[in-house]
C-alpha cells in the first residue's frame, strides 16, 4: 500500500511562513496567498515564485482548496 502526504492548508501555511509572511497560525489557504502576494507586491517574498512552482508540480495530491487559492491569488499575481 502507497501512502501519500497530500498538501493540506496546514502544509500550504507553513511553506509560506518559512518564506517570512506573518499569517496565523489558524489562516487559510485562500488568506496565506492573499498575504503572501501582499508582501510580495510591497518588498518581495524571496522563493515565493520557486515555492508556487514546486508545490503546482504537485497538484494530483494537494487539497482543491490549497490548489484554487494558489491559482487565484499567486499565479496571477506573479506574472
Amino acid at each position: 500500500m502507497m501512502i501519500v502526504d497530500l498538501i493540506d492548508g496546514d502544509d500550504f501555511r507553513a511553506r509560506i511562513q518559512a518564506l517570512g509572511v506573518r499569517v496565523s497560525d489558524d489562516a487559510c489557504p485562500q488568506t496565506c496567498a492573499r498575504m503572501a502576494l501582499c508582501k510580495h507586491r510591497e518588498v518581495g517574498v524571496p522563493g515565493l515564485e520557486d515555492t508556487v512552482r514546486e508545490l503546482m508540480r504537485h497538484r494530483e495530491v494537494m487539497l482543491p482548496s490549497v490548489r484554487q487559492a494558489i491559482e487565484e491569488f499567486l499565479l496571477t499575481g506573479l506574472s
